[in-house]
């Protein structure tokens, strides 16, 4: 997609949670976590990343060159190192091999995130060879599956985890996917039984309690955040936790699908009579909801949409407004301010590119769904405290504490009230919108597809200045 630079991206560098804090169990006895800080680091194109990873059913979704979160991992025996990307919107984890195509190629993609050679490990075993993840563009990789160790952190190992290998592929980034067994590509594509990923293998292996983990992304101007698996920080977040079910897909348990009920932008209702299924995916970078919902968005914030770039640009000053987004799901609510929704854009010289009438131009971070998945992405998780409780199918939230400095892990036990100071939202809403039940797809659609707004002549200079920055022809 011709789309504008955007720095809005992070990598995470695994360290176990005994370093971030004193930990415990509510008894006081030592806690099982496994824990990661985040470090940010600047990439381009959201809006190509996000318009890839809109996928089918069959389709786990990869992210490509762009990805977002990182660790630092190895695989096999002795160790080879690659930086994978954790990604909540699929469940496999997935590496490229230094002798495909793409990674053979002059430009050596693969060689920031790292490659695998399975006959280069004493400890590799080979599974079969029906892996195989695509986008519904046709991107996405196929190869083995094969087992080895993997180690990360100060000391986390895992010995036999099951994992893709991309003998051919279109994406350079290596992916850690941390969803649903159901979104397994052994179990979605191959019609075989479900493995255990890498949270579920940490808790067969007695490494966490339970099989669920908490993300706290920070802002959007902060170099660190973390990922707990196994437990919760209660510093990085205020208020208290509060506990919604998954909705089901299909009949089934597969993606982390929670009901929206409501919108607000300040004190105007945008919306206050849904049941919208939207799925919490740190894979995608903007949020992506019904279009009705967006249009009335965007007239509110003055936004201009380009159909051609599918995204919406706005005044840079915005982010400087004391408004917020606010998202409520069966009364518990998570605001969204206007300098987490408005993202920077640059042009090759280093500045901001501008609307005719001199005004600096920046991305906004909401964008319409269409016909695909409602999507709550990284301009809604930077501001919530998200725990995702596998083994209960439930999403606990809290509005997040930027930039805290206190820290408090503690475990997640097991049971179905192991999450600690989480407590179940009253009378929570079942989606009737945007979700496939039983081969049907109940959409959010509107009837009519809204009109948007289109590219204004004062918006042409900035698209122009922005393809030419990002190498495209126009």
């Amino acid at each position: 997609m011709k789309a504008a630079a955007l720095a809005i991206a992070a990598s995470i560098w695994v360290k176990l949670a005994l370093s971030l804090s004193l930990q415990h169990r509510r008894d006081g006895t030592a806690a099982r976590v496994v824990g990661m800080t985040t470090e940010r680091r600047h990439v381009a194109n959201p809006i190509q990343r996000d318009r890839l990873r809109r996928r089918g059913a069959v389709a786990a979704g990869l992210a490509n060159e762009e990805t977002l979160y990182f660790i630092n991992a190895t695989l096999g025996t002795p160790p080879q190192s690659l930086r994978l990307h954790i990604d909540t919107g699929s469940s496999d984890l997935w590496v490229n091999t230094p002798s495909s195509t793409l990674c053979q190629s002059r430009t050596k993609p693969c060689s920031y995130a790292g490659t695998y050679t399975a006959n280069s490990s004493s400890t590799y075993e080979y599974v079969g060879s029906y892996f195989n993840i695509s986008y519904v563009d046709g991107s996405g990789a196929s190869g083995d599956y094969v087992a080895d160790t993997i180690s990360f952190g100060d000391n986390a190992t895992l010995a036999r985890l099951q994992f893709g290998i991309g003998y051919a592929s279109s994406s350079s980034q290596g992916v850690l996917g941390i969803g649903y067994a159901a979104n397994e590509v052994q179990v979605g594509r191959a019609g075989r039984q479900a493995y255990n990923n890498l949270p579920a293998q940490l808790m067969a292996d007695g490494q966490i309690a339970s099989n669920a983990y908490s993300l706290w992304l920070n802002d959007l101007d902060a170099n660190t955040g973390s990922i707990l698996f196994g437990g919760v920080d209660t510093g990085q977040y205020v208020g208290q936790l509060q506990t919604l079910p998954v909705q089901k897909q299909a009949g089934d348990f597969s993606e982390f699908l929670v009901t929206l009920t409501g919108l607000q932008l300040g004190s105007a209702t945008l919306a206050d009579d849904l049941a919208l299924a939207v799925l919490l995916d740190s894979g995608s970078s903007l949020t992506y909801l019904p279009d009705n919902t967006v249009e009335t968005l965007y007239n509110r914030v003055g936004a201009t949409y380009d159909s051609s770039e599918g995204a919406a640009y706005v005044e840079c000053s915005l982010a400087r407004s004391n408004t917020s987004l606010t998202f409520s799901f069966s009364g518990l609510h998570i605001a969204v301010g206007m300098d987490e929704l408005v993202l920077d854009l640059f042009t090759t010289s280093g500045k901001r590119p501008q609307f005719q009438n001199g005004q600096d131009a920046c991305l906004f971070g909401v964008a319409p769904a269409g016909s695909s998945t409602n999507v709550l992405g990284d301009t809604f998780l930077r501001s919530a405290y998200v725990v995702y409780d596998l083994s209960n199918n439930q999403i606990s939230l809290a509005q997040t504490s930027f930039n805290a400095t206190s820290t408090n892990v503690l475990e997640i036990a097991a049971g179905t009230t192991g999450v600690p100071d989480a407590t179940a939202v009253a009378n929570p809403v079942s989606a009737t919108q945007g979700l496939v039940i039983l081969g049907n797809s109940n959409t959010a659609k509107s009837a009519a597809v809204p009109s948007f707004p289109g590219t204004p002549a004062a918006l042409a200079v900035f698209v122009v200045a922005a393809s030419v920055m990002a190498g495209w022809s126009l």
